[in-house]
């Protein structure tokens, strides 16, 4: 939709010279009572874009029109401005609508219909073309420039040059839309699960386990919950959203329902840190199925086998001849690494699915998406999963779930709509089971605190920092209350607010550009160092009392300062780091769960956090605290899984008096989200505002009250 100020015939049947400014004035409060309320839905923010668009396009035709007198030119003028003063306070209050004003900011086929019904609405006369809402094309991936094709899949080509064609694949269904023709129904799916459930969890009826276990290999056994999973498979269900819980062995489950689906060749898309556990998955459940894994160019590449598992990042290079291979089923581990739908990973994966779609026989692929945590920030984050299973095209739903929506004979206008949505969705495949209700023989988990007092000269330095920090914070508060011709005296609760969050997004925003200076980023690295020795020390006094410890670290310099305080106390360890070999880290994984003198596993937080089983201990030291409470759990859920059998304790060391216990507990009121969109949770949700901003507002808020 262009900017610039498009020609057009207005009628003039009203007597207001731009009939316009009310629409825009009425929608604006709508989008601005919502704001207040907590956080800006899909729908309101696609409004809000729409509203500051024509703002500005009719900004510029009052601005130039020669039939407005100056009289009323500065009238119109003047209630344009009362508009964008709304969208500022309303930007402040929810600061992830700034990107919205972006220049570059992607105006999608439901934002063009806004402004096609509200000028219509205005009374204006539109063009033809303006009147035809077109669908903007779908960026395709960037090919790799390194592009490699290993010898073995050329050998493969050459045994078998080309694909049986397919003559079995089903016309693509034509959905008869009745009620919901013209209805925008993306948002109403997405709120539906933000609404929650009135205590039902988000999970489709499974059929009931077999009473004898025929799949399981000679001395495995398949828990209840993940027969029920394959039997789902087995009866004929082919996409799932696997939601488990972490630790509830989601990777048995979906090398199962290849099995029973026949699903092979299958297609893994995997972390680096689990690629060589998912090789060793699929010999433990399946024998009879090899299992190949790309390094990589993909030297050591069986192209022949059962199994393809690659990972996120060496994907694009092995894109073109993935695509050729004849998957019949694929499957994304940890699938939240892909909610980011503008990411080159994202593209790869999405773009491997439709090819895998058009492929197999029946056009009916087996595709299960995997992850725990499948909300991070947002429900938004469903997007990219459910476009990947085939229940989305774009911004609009694909027939199958068109036509579930059709079946329940109600539009968004009606209250009913949104049980009845959210459980056409479910139905569609997501799988959500929780450990307290499906292994009941589960060991409990907790968390606890234990707080630590830095008193050294790096503590006091932390200590200064965060006051100077909170200082310059308040500095630019003043500043913007100010410029506004006001005083902190005259503001009420929702404009200190307002500010306070405008303040805190300027500076995360200056933060994450700037490569030196005091900000929420090196403050936090300084506190983990500062932390480093204390939470190793507490960590060997575990080893001695209890046994084998998993130590958590977001730093490089973190985990070696706490391996030298392990060593000093003379216990064995392993590292899990980024850098490592899939074959490096999975010894390191062996050498924790089997040797009895390794003592503790130093792992990082975000390359060992996911995937990976250490079992072998019970208790976790959690030395720095993420920003997500996602990546928390997926760390505690190391420990906490299918064959736990103690108690499992995680122990996070927070530094006392800093903005370390701020971000512990905005990580814990961050824990709302996955509950209530999936768990059946009635918990209040709080606004998406980061962890970083929320703990910038604090420390403002301390500096002006004088707390700090």
């Amino acid at each position: 939709m262009p900017e610039q100020r498009r020609s057009r015939q207005r009628t003039r049947s009203r007597d207001d010279e731009a009939p316009i400014i009310p629409i825009l004035a009425r929608k604006v409060r709508e989008v601005e009572a919502k704001a207040q309320g907590g956080k800006v839905g899909p729908t309101n923010r696609t409004k809000f874009q729409v509203i500051a668009l024509l703002m500005r396009e009719e900004r510029a035709r009052v601005k130039t029109d020669p039939e407005i007198s100056d009289a009323s030119r500065a009238e119109l003028l003047k209630r344009l401005d009362g508009i964008a003063q709304i969208l500022a306070k309303t930007a402040a209050r929810d600061t992830s609508l700034i990107t919205l004003l972006e220049p570059d900011a992607g105006v999608g086929a439901v934002a063009q219909r806004f402004r096609r019904d509200w000028l219509l609405e205005s009374g204006a006369e539109l063009s033809p073309d303006e009147l035809i809402i077109t669908r903007e094309p779908e960026a395709k991936p960037e090919i790799a420039e390194n592009q490699v094709i290993p010898q073995s899949v050329k050998a493969r080509q050459l045994a078998n040059p080309f694909l049986a064609p397919d003559f079995s694949r089903p016309a693509t269904p034509v959905v008869p839309v009745r009620r919901l023709a013209n209805w925008e129904l993306l948002s109403p799916l997405f709120k539906s699960f933000e609404y929650g459930s009135g205590g039902q969890s988000a999970s489709m009826e499974l059929p009931e386990a077999p009473k004898i276990d025929r799949l399981s290999p000679k001395g495995m056994t398949l828990m209840k919950h993940q027969a029920r999973f394959v039997e789902s498979v087995r009866r004929g269900h082919r996409s799932f959203l696997l939601a488990d819980e972490p630790g509830l062995g989601k990777t048995a489950q979906s090398v199962l329902a290849a099995s029973v689906a026949d699903a092979y060749p299958l297609l893994a898309v995997v972390p680096n840190v689990v690629k060589m556990n998912w090789a060793r998955e699929v010999e433990r459940w399946t024998p009879h199925r090899r299992a190949t894994v790309i390094h990589g160019d993909g030297d050591t590449l069986d192209a022949f086998a059962d199994v393809v598992i690659v990972n996120y990042d060496v994907l694009d290079r092995h894109r073109t001849w993935l695509g050729t291979l004849g998957f019949r089923g694929m499957v994304v581990d940890e699938a939240h690494f892909i909610k980011n739908l503008q990411s080159q990973r994202s593209k790869h994966v999405l773009a491997l699915a439709d090819k895998i779609r058009q492929t197999t026989p029946g056009g009916d692929p087996l595709l299960m998406a995997l992850t725990g945590t499948p909300l991070i920030n947002d429900v938004d984050d469903f997007r990219a999963i459910w476009q990947y299973l085939g229940w989305i095209n774009g911004d609009k739903p694909a027939p199958a779930l068109l036509a579930k929506l059709e079946e329940s004979g109600l539009t968004p206008a009606d209250m009913g709509f949104y049980a009845e949505a959210r459980a056409a969705v479910i139905d569609m495949g997501i799988v959500r089971r929780r450990k307290v209700d499906v292994a009941k023989d589960l060991p409990a988990k907790r968390i606890a605190d234990l707080p630590v007092e830095l008193d050294d000269d790096l503590g006091r330095s932390i200590r200064q920092a965060e006051r100077e920090l909170g200082y310059r914070l308040r500095e630019r508060f003043l500043a913007l209350v100010s410029s506004r011709g006001l005083t902190v005296g005259q503001l009420d609760e929702d404009q200190f607010d307002s500010f306070v969050r405008a303040v805190a997004h300027a500076e995360l925003e200056e933060s994450k550009a700037a490569k030196s200076g005091d900000n929420v980023f090196t403050m936090v690295r300084k506190i983990g160092q500062a932390k480093a020795a204390l939470a190793a020390d507490y960590a060997a006094q575990l080893v001695r009392s209890v046994g084998k410890v998993v130590f958590f670290a977001k730093h490089i310099d973190v985990m070696d300062a706490a391996e030298e305080t392990f060593a000093k106390r003379e216990l064995k360890t392993v590292s899990l780091r980024g850098d490592q070999s899939a074959v490096a880290r999975q010894a390191a994984i062996d050498a924790f769960n089997n040797d009895p003198e390794v003592s503790v596993a130093v792992c990082s937080l975000t390359a060992a956090g996911v995937g990976v089983n250490l079992q072998a201990a019970s208790n976790v030291v959690l030395a720095e605290l993420s920003w997500t409470a996602a990546e928390q759990t997926q760390a505690i859920d190391r420990v906490h899984r299918i064959g736990q059998e103690e108690p499992v304790t995680a122990w996070r060391i927070i530094a006392a008096h800093t903005i370390d216990a701020k971000i512990a507990e905005l990580i814990d009121s961050k824990q709302g989200l996955a509950a209530r969109a999936l768990d059946g949770s009635d918990e209040e949700l709080v606004a998406a505002d980061s962890v970083q901003q929320n703990a910038l507002a604090h420390l403002l808020r301390q500096a002006i009250d004088g707390s700090l």
